[in-house]
């Protein structure tokens, strides 16, 4: 009885956890890539219009404030990610800390509904957005940091996989209701041909801004399971300050000298991951910029990506638990570098150069933002199983700070790249470019990695 009783309180636990997947992703899916991303840099681009500049100068000028906007964000990420991680360690509390992100997360997202169509208030929504993805990051670098100890080495690739695809699903379900019941198209209606909720304006741009409480709402309501289930054990370590958690970080780098392979693997998915957010952050705003699509078709393209993302997400776990972490990450990042070649050689009518017909480019679109949604969500989930695979239980939110880290230190050098080759060639579509070497940056590093870990 005692067994079946642990049995299911550890069932409860990991399906809280899995619950913050849910909560969060709308951040990601419904504002930063989809919807709220795509209308943001639309903003911006009148903006440069209202100053004189011709359509393509001003499209180009958007996209590069976008991406320098996302790499500051990247920067304030990296910093802050490992000294937070080593200061919860110190006590074994990683719950309070979450609770803190949590808070931001939510501020940052509602804050969006004061977004002015007229750009009035543009500098001041882009502070309000880096604050919600800094709450929305950090607090999902405490959360990865709780996956040790939700299974065996051998289930954590599943476990990763479904929390993901569980959180993919939230994604596609949050975006599925903003289209239908908020975010007005040309005609004013939703894409249910019905009148945006609550009376909201669309001549003002009030149901695509709602996305913002919307987002806020979402998190609120469905972190619920996450703080009824999820339990934390504490830890006897006393080591809360500043100082002594920054001095245990430098400590935990210079130790990588002795830890090739997780040094390797750090490095390397500092690379890889920051090509993909890279992708995610400027998808919808590509599809925006070069094929004028509207912003709910952007929508409905992310449905349709979230979904793919769910389906490769849940299959790379089963792969991940067969075959290993690292083939897994592998073949996702192969297959992305294919894509995100294909992306920057579609145009509305022409595909590497070839004239297409009407229409062709947009199918062929999709089908790489599906690719994307799937390879990014095994790419994901598996990195985190490796990373497991790198760590213990009493230091994983050290160490996760770190990988948050790697995943951030240069989280600014994809939006950089890009704002730079967008600058340079004053060309939305070639400015995308630099994530693919991104991408075979990561993939020759990962080769050194040693796909069981360090705690064989």
């Amino acid at each position: 009885m005692a067994d079946a009783s642990a049995d299911k309180t550890l069932r409860k636990r990991i399906w809280g956890w899995y619950f913050f997947d849910w909560a969060s992703q709308p951040f990601h899916t419904v504002l930063n890539t989809f919807i709220f991303g795509p209308f943001f840099v639309a903003i911006a681009a009148t903006y440069y219009l209202n100053l004189g500049q011709v359509e393509k100068i001003a499209d180009a000028n958007a996209q590069a404030m976008w991406a320098w906007t996302t790499a500051l964000i990247g920067l304030i990420i990296a910093v802050s990610a490992p000294i937070f991680g080593a200061m919860a360690d110190s006590t074994g509390r990683k719950l309070p800390w979450i609770i803190s992100f949590s808070a931001l997360y939510v501020f940052g997202a509602a804050a969006l509904w004061f977004t002015a169509p007229d750009a009035s208030n543009l500098f001041w929504m882009l502070a309000a957005f880096g604050v919600g993805f800094i709450g929305a990051e950090l607090a999902l670098i405490f959360t990865n940091a709780q996956l040790p100890g939700l299974g065996t080495r051998e289930q954590i690739g599943k476990i990763s996989g479904s929390g993901f695809a569980f959180g993919y699903l939230g994604g596609v379900f949050g975006l599925a209701i903003a289209l239908l019941l908020l975010v007005e198209q040309g005609n004013g209606k939703t894409i249910a041909g019905l009148d945006p909720l609550f009376g909201l304006d669309p001549a003002a741009r009030a149901g695509t801004r709602s996305t913002g409480p919307f987002a806020a709402l979402w998190f609120v309501v469905f972190m619920i399971p996450y703080f009824l289930w999820v339990r934390e054990v504490r830890t006897d370590q006393i080591r809360s300050s500043f100082s002594e958690a920054f001095a245990q970080v430098v400590t935990s780098i210079k130790g990588l000298k002795s830890r090739k392979s997780l040094g390797y693997f750090l490095i390397g998915s500092m690379f890889y991951r920051d090509a993909l957010n890279g992708l995610y952050a400027f998808g919808g705003v590509y599809a925006k910029l070069v094929l004028d699509w509207e912003v709910t078709q952007i929508g409905v393209f992310g449905v349709v990506a979230a979904i793919g993302a769910a389906i490769f997400s849940y299959i790379g776990g089963f792969a991940d638990r067969k075959f290993g972490p690292k083939p897994v990450v592998t073949f996702a990042i192969i297959v992305l570098v294919f894509v995100s070649l294909t992306i920057i050689n579609i145009t509305p009518n022409t595909i590497y150069s070839m004239p297409v017909a009407a229409g062709m480019s947009d199918q062929i679109f999709i089908i790489c933002g599906i690719l994307i949604g799937g390879m990014g969500g095994m790419l994901q989930s598996a990195s985190r199983s490796l990373m497991v695979r790198h760590t213990d239980e009493d230091t994983a939110t050290e160490y996760f700070g770190l990988y948050g880290l790697s995943g951030r230190a240069t989280a600014f050098l994809a939006p950089l790249l890009i704002g730079i080759v967008t600058t340079i060639t004053q060309s939305a579509r070639i400015g995308i470019s630099p994530v693919i070497g991104l991408f075979l940056i990561g993939l020759v590093l990962l080769y050194f990695v040693d796909r069981r870990g360090d705690f064989k």
